[in-house]
Formats: structure tokens, sequence, C-alpha cells
């Protein structure tokens, strides 16, 4: 799975086949079919080993420093793999990575005080924000603070941002500061939503 895996990081998963899994491990495509049955079986495999690679909290920990030391890593596992990010929750037949991740997480939160439900709002939030953070930040045009000042002013130019306000007020006194970096704004959010949660679950 390693293979597929790294013909989906070169190219994306429009460019993992069978005959380009074939390549990338020099055998001839009807080889492939001694191991896998099919694309699917493989973009399972390879989802798997993603989850794999996202460190799992533990339920003898705090479990705010676990949710964040875990998003964290599933931030940074899905920068190297962005590819993944629309199919981590839409397989059907999950591996045991997958499974040991969930079973993780929920566990931690549960030793936290979470209630069984409470359990499930926080799962539904922490990874809707994490894993829409990463769609965001896969598909924004600026990438690092040193492509900042370029992206922002040509669009400030196309766009006549003198005619938006507010646009250009947020892209000048903040955007346009050194330094900046749209990755950062994931820890803000993420504190938030946790600090957020411990408050929900103190008054549950």
């Amino acid at each position: 799975m390693n293979a597929a895996r790294d013909v989906a990081d070169a190219g994306g998963i429009a460019a993992l086949t069978i005959r380009t899994l074939a390549q990338e491990l020099g055998v001839k495509p009807m080889s492939v079919y001694h191991y896998v049955a099919n694309k699917d079986e493989i973009i399972d495999g390879i989802v798997d080993l993603v989850y794999s690679e996202i460190e799992m909290p533990t339920a003898d920990g705090d479990w705010q420093a676990e949710m964040h030391r875990r998003a964290t890593s599933a931030r940074r596992v899905l920068r190297a793999h962005p590819w993944a990010i629309p199919l981590l929750q839409s397989r059907t037949s999950p591996g045991a990575a997958t499974l040991a991740h969930h079973d993780a997480v929920i566990g931690s939160l549960r030793a936290g005080g979470f209630s069984v439900q409470m359990t499930a709002h926080a799962f539904a939030l922490i990874d809707s924000y994490v894993f829409g953070f990463a769609l965001s930040e896969d598909s924004l045009p600026i990438n690092g603070p040193e492509t900042v000042s370029e992206v922002a002013e040509s669009m400030m130019l196309q766009y006549f941002a003198e005619a938006y306000p507010h646009l250009l007020e947020l892209t000048t006194e903040h955007i346009l500061k050194p330094g900046y970096d749209f990755g950062a704004e994931f820890e803000f959010g993420l504190d938030l939503i946790l600090d957020g949660l411990a408050t929900a679950i103190a008054a549950d």
C-alpha cells in the first residue's frame, strides 16, 4: 500500500490506477490483481494507511491535551496527503487502523467526562474543523508566508479592493503583515473549540 500512497501523493487520487500502481511497483498490471481485487480496495488500504500516521489520543491523559495533539497531527498528515481529505470519512470498509483511531478518540473523550451524546457532538465538531481547515489550507492560492504578499496584492488590483473597504482593511492590516501564515489560524480555532467543549461538559 505504500506504493499506492506514493502514487496518490505525487499525482492525486485520480492518478492512482492499477496501471500506475503497477508501474510504481515495476510489475505488470495483472500482477497487482494477485493482491487486490480492484481500485476501491486499494483506496480503502491507503486511507487506512493515512489513519495509521495520525497520532492517537490516549484515555489516561488530559482530554484537551490529547485532542489537541491528535488534531495537530491530523492536520500535519493531511498536508502531506491532501488527496485523502475528502476520503477519510467516505469509506464503507474501514481498516484496522481507522477503527482503532476512532475508538481511541471516543475512549479519550469518554474518559474525559463526556457523555455518549456529548462525545458524538465533540467528535463531529472537532473533525469538521480539522478536515475543513485542511481542505481550506490545501485550496488556498497562498502557500506559506512567502507567497502572501504577491497573491494578496495581485488580488487587490484585480478586484479593485478600494471598493471593498473591509476586505482592504483586513488585507493591509493583517494578511500583509510580515510573517502572516494562514496555517497559524488553526491553533486559535482549535483552542476555541476545545475550551467551548470544556465549558459544555461542565454544564452537561
